[in-house]
């Protein structure tokens, strides 16, 4: 097998494919990509078993072929490379020698059997989806999946598809992401998947390359297609909580505030808070909101006063300054509104600015107050 590229191409396909690489692993094969030239391009594929990133890059093919190459070593000496035509010769007792003006470098590669075969993608009722709407699902859903293994349903995404709407469902049981598209063609295709994050991390490296993202659903697993490239996971086979039981529907106090104000000061504020505890207490009342924190241990305090639309008896209520500063960042919109009942029961936030079609809540648990 010989081909030759440009050294840009091979290093933006390596990078990208460095990311689905596991860190650690007992199967060595699986640090390497398997390349596969033909007419007038390269196929690359990796994979961790759980998730699989296939790349096309153009090349100039001498000799046709497939060959199993190391990543790691491959992406380094590309990266320390000047801007050029890189050559890659592999034999048949799998050395690999790469050319470029400056110099020639080799390296071993391993048997092309031993790597893992591709998924096999469903091709039935394929569901589109614009790069916008997905680039915006991966950011607000995100920042609440979470982390415990412990609960493997809740490290993923909740994709509920229906004949003409779309919901994504994220939470780790202190925050919740309820991000729902009305008027949405499924293309035919209803029902739901739990989507594993380094699925949504993957996809949101290949996005911008195509205005329309193709994905196709089967039993086990889940393929996006963003043009001639494409990422293949598997889905997580668990039952997802009822969420809906969880958002609170008689929340009876109502304040609205510009978002950036309250984001600014919450940062400023958490500064002096308890670096074990984040507590910050937000005070509220009629026209004001009172944002403070102190910290015993350090003797620091601070307080901030900011006007605000309030409609509800006062209330004191604790948040954890780091989730609370992470959901408000999300935020897509310049005015937030927030539905509270008591300082110990959820929260409810909403964007100020509704877009079409699209519904946003997201939930936040507060902390207690220490006395």
């Amino acid at each position: 097998m010989k081909f030759s590229t440009t050294k840009t191409d091979l290093q933006n396909a390596l990078q990208k494919l460095s990311k689905i690489i596991p860190n650690r692993t007992t199967i060595p094969i699986l640090g390497n990509v398997l390349i596969t030239s033909e007419s007038g391009s390269i196929n690359m594929r990796a994979t961790d078993l759980e998730q699989t990133l296939t790349l096309t890059t153009p090349a100039s093919i001498e000799e046709e072929g497939s060959a199993v190459i190391p990543v790691e070593p491959l992406l380094n000496i590309t990266n320390e490379l000047p801007d050029s035509r890189i050559t890659l010769s592999i034999d048949k007792n799998h050395n690999i020698t790469l050319k470029s003006d400056t110099g020639e470098y080799v390296l071993k590669g391993m048997e092309q059997g031993e790597f893992p075969a591709p998924p096999e993608i469903n091709k039935e009722k394929p569901v589109s989806l614009s790069s916008k709407l997905l680039k915006s699902i991966i950011k607000v859903a995100s920042f609440a999946i979470s982390r415990d293994e412990l609960k493997p349903s809740l490290t993923g995404v909740l994709m509920q598809f229906e004949q003409k709407s779309l919901t994504v469902v994220s939470t780790d049981g202190h925050r919740l992401v309820r991000y729902k598209v009305n008027n949405f063609n499924s293309g035919g295709f209803s029902g739901n998947i739990i989507i594993p994050k380094k699925f949504l991390n993957l996809a949101q490296n290949l996005l911008g390359q195509t205005d329309s993202i193709e994905i196709q659903i089967g039993k086990n697993n889940i393929t996006a297609s963003f043009g001639s490239d494409t990422v293949c996971s598997r889905v997580i086979d668990e039952q997802y909580p009822d969420y809906e039981s969880v958002i609170p529907k008689n929340n009876d106090k109502t304040l609205q505030a510009n978002n950036q104000d309250l984001i600014s000061a919450v940062k400023r504020v958490s500064i002096f808070s308890n670096r074990t505890t984040q507590q910050i207490s937000i005070k509220i009342d009629k026209g004001k909101i009172e944002i403070g924190t102190e910290d015993p241990e350090k003797a620091t305090k601070a307080l901030e006063k900011l006007r605000a639309e309030y409609e509800g008896d006062p209330i004191t209520i604790g948040y954890n300054a780091l989730y609370l500063k992470e959901l408000l960042s999300i935020m897509p919109s310049k005015k937030i509104t927030i539905k509270l009942n008591t300082p110990i029961s959820a929260s409810v936030f909403y964007p100020g600015e509704k877009e079409k079609d699209t519904e946003i809540t997201m939930l936040l648990m507060p902390i207690r107050l220490n006395d």
